[in-house]
């Protein structure tokens, strides 16, 4: 898969779409939704609660397996990832 360098898709996630991954964790609908805007914009920002920081990198797994994703950048609670549009 040939990924746009980090610098252009970091400016992309600028205006991208944010979902947020509260207390209830990650689930089926959470995982469609997240397909369903990559599909839309290649590049979506995921926001998880400051609750759930022990479980982040788990459900980041859990994403990008499912999702068939990219992880580009994780900070803090915000990871950004990214599908090449078919």
């Amino acid at each position: 898969m040939n990924i746009p360098p980090k610098k252009e898709l970091m400016n992309r996630s600028l205006s991208t779409i944010t979902i947020n991954i509260g207390k209830s964790g990650v689930n089926e609908s959470v995982i469609e939704e997240i397909k369903r805007q990559l599909k839309a914009h290649e590049v979506i920002k995921i926001r998880f609660s400051k609750g759930i920081s022990t479980e982040k990198q788990n459900f980041i797994k859990e994403i990008t397996e499912k999702s068939k994703s990219t992880l580009i950048d994780f900070r803090g609670n915000v990871a950004v990832l990214f599908k090449k549009k078919r």
